[in-house]
């Protein structure tokens, strides 16, 4: 995405371009670079970010926005191209309201921004999971064990319900839709009783029981207010074992998902977005962010984009994914 915001700009529409390190505490603190073609080459095959991130906001310090305006007026900038999720983009929203000029990229692996179909970072994650997933399967059949399989997915379950799909899991639980985990063993032993001796569970991360069947986990809260998800996987292990007496074992895929070489999906996709971005910005379309919808770039409103968290659309999970359930 950097790469072809830094092409577009240097090449078509004759600007320059800076990056901040580390997101909004470079921006706070002027930690920059200058970022042209050649300091771009070798990136696009690459996951992460050249310029780290953080989950620092202006908004966190009274002095914040003071900053960003500062920091503008310093380097004589148009605005910024903000690549993220919902905490940058809502900054970025508010930040265009406080005038300054911000365009919005959706990136996060979740796949959760609203007024797009898809944020790149996902399909990579999609990709991953379903690899291990596949891999799961042989150690679950030579063991006629259940492997539960964590994902991550806060408060959605995009991630777990494309690779629950594409793994073949026997039953896919996320956020959207609180578990009962009475019906997830009478489906085990049901499933183990008869000819098929394994079974994968996948598991978002910010899956919840239904409120007094079983116990949670307990989350930590980082200092930015955000629960340190992590550990469901492990609660419903316990339970399932218990319940059924059937062995069973955890997979927690956690940061793995987040790393590594993106596809090729995801690189055409940035690369669009990045394309996009510099164009919005040339145009003098601030307040927006670029989306992919019916596979072309569009421009929606930041306000629009981070209105309300995108789910998971519970046809697909009852018609694709539920069905799977007690087979």
């Amino acid at each position: 995405m950097i790469r072809a915001v830094v092409r577009k700009v240097e090449r078509v529409h004759g600007g320059s371009v800076l990056g901040f390190h580390d997101a909004w505490r470079g921006v706070m603190d002027d930690d920059w670079e200058p970022l042209d073609v050649q300091r771009c080459r070798g990136i696009l095959p690459r996951g992460g970010t050249i310029l780290g991130t953080s989950r620092v906001q202006p908004y966190q310090f009274p002095d914040g926005v003071e900053k960003v305006h500062a920091a503008m007026q310093h380097h004589e900038l148009d605005g910024f191209v903000v690549v993220g999720g919902d905490g940058s983009l809502s900054a970025a929203r508010d930040l265009q309201v406080d005038g300054i000029n911000c365009v919005g990229v959706p990136k996060t692996i979740d796949n959760d921004i609203a007024a797009t179909e898809m944020t790149f970072g996902f399909d990579t994650a999609v990709h991953v999971a379903t690899a291990a997933i596949d891999r799961l399967h042989t150690t679950a059949e030579a063991h006629d064990r259940v492997m539960v399989v964590e994902v991550m997915g806060r408060g959605a379950g995009h991630i777990a319900v494309r690779a629950g799909i594409a793994g073949g899991s026997t039953m896919t639980l996320i956020p959207e839709v609180p578990f009962d985990i009475g019906e997830v063993c009478e489906a085990l032993q049901r499933r183990h009783a008869g000819l098929s001796y394994a079974s994968i569970v996948v598991v978002a991360e910010g899956a919840t029981p239904i409120p007094g069947t079983m116990a949670e986990p307990q989350y930590e809260i980082d200092r930015f207010g955000h629960r340190r998800l992590g550990g469901i996987s492990q609660r419903l292990a316990e339970e399932i074992e218990g319940r059924t007496d059937i062995e069973t074992r955890v997979t927690i895929l956690g940061h793995i998902q987040r790393g590594g070489t993106p596809t090729a999906f995801d690189r055409v996709l940035a690369t669009r977005y990045g394309v996009a971005a510099a164009d919005a910005a040339a145009d003098g379309a601030w307040g927006q962010m670029v989306a992919l919808q019916a596979d072309h770039i569009v421009r929606v409103p930041l306000a629009e984009a981070t209105r309300a968290s995108k789910q998971v659309d519970l046809d697909l999970y009852d018609e694709v994914a539920r069905p799977f359930f007690a087979s």
